[in-house]
């Protein structure tokens, strides 16, 4: 699934790149050279920052995969010699788009074992937050868990299931799929819940929150529910799903979503705050968070 529709980022980092030559599949060239001093000194100290952040709270297949993939601190990477790297492991290769892409481009990409990525870094006054994906959250955030082969075939089957998605009308419960697990999931290990979602990593204040602040849900991963539940896009979620492994997760994703679809055309969605009978509840949150934003919001 590609990300909600939002504004347009017009910064100078981005604009380069909207003006540059782009190929049918909107890739385009990343232009390594053009990245400015300033540019690489801002992935440098996000990286720097989510590393210290991310320690015992990413899932071991992440930071072990930092290390194979050699990302690290060095300025933004050149995604040609890391495509190099990632492709003997699992098949897979990072292409620079300017943004975000058509669905059915998005598709096709991840169906072929392409990860579109944008080229652009966040410019220095959006260095917390940013609406649409840059480099740091697509380079650090997706592609290192490319380099686990299980969970490589997991993103290629949501590529093919997205062009059937597409067929039979349902992309908005399989884009729920997409933001509940590569972007906002969490992992049950050995000892305890880790982040494996893409968002979460890439992303220091919500990888503590997720974990540790007693506000949101985290409820056990059950396919329906999930593609059931509605998301926020501009703030932390109000509900994490766990998943048990990565192997769980394709067996549970991997097939013809066909009767569940037809399904969930009868069912009515659920909030994304909500708890419902059969949910695996491993805490139950205070959603004390969300009060108390509302509650300023009301008074301002």
């Amino acid at each position: 699934m590609t990300a909600p529709a939002t504004t347009l980022n017009q910064s100078a980092e981005k604009s380069r790149y909207l003006s540059a030559p782009r190929r049918p599949d909107f890739t385009l060239d990343q232009d390594w050279g053009s990245y400015s001093a300033a540019e690489h000194d801002r992935w440098d100290r996000l990286f720097v920052r989510a590393q210290s952040v991310l320690q015992n709270r990413a899932c071991d297949e992440f930071l072990g995969a930092l290390k194979t993939l050699q990302l690290s601190e060095a300025g933004i990477p050149d995604l040609e010699k890391l495509s190099a790297r990632l492709q003997p492991l699992t098949g897979w290769q990072i292409v620079p788009v300017a943004e975000l892409v058509p669905d059915d481009i998005f598709f096709d990409h991840l169906a072929n074992r392409r990860f579109p990525a944008g080229a652009f870094i966040r410019p220095e006054h959006e260095m917390d937050y940013l609406q649409e994906p840059d480099i740091f959250h697509d380079v650090f955030g997706h592609v290192p868990l490319l380099a686990n082969p299980v969970y490589a075939d997991f993103m290629q089957a949501y590529g093919k299931g997205g062009q059937r998605a597409m067929a039979l009308g349902q992309l908005k419960n399989l884009a729920r799929l997409y933001w509940y697990t590569v972007e906002f999931g969490l992992l049950q290990g050995s000892d305890g819940l880790r982040i494996f979602g893409a968002g979460i990593l890439s992303s220091a204040t919500e990888a503590v929150f997720a974990l540790e602040n007693s506000s949101p849900n985290r409820i056990g991963f059950d396919l329906e529910r999930v593609m059931r539940t509605n998301y926020i896009i501009d703030d932390f979620q109000q509900c994490y799903f766990v998943i048990a492994s990565f192997e769980k997760l394709l067996a549970d994703s991997y097939g013809d979503f066909g009767a569940l679809y037809a399904q969930l055309t009868e069912a009515s969605d659920i909030a994304p705050d909500q708890l419902v009978v059969g949910d695996r509840v491993i805490s139950r949150g205070t959603l004390a968070y969300f009060r108390d934003k509302r509650a300023a919001s009301a008074v301002h």
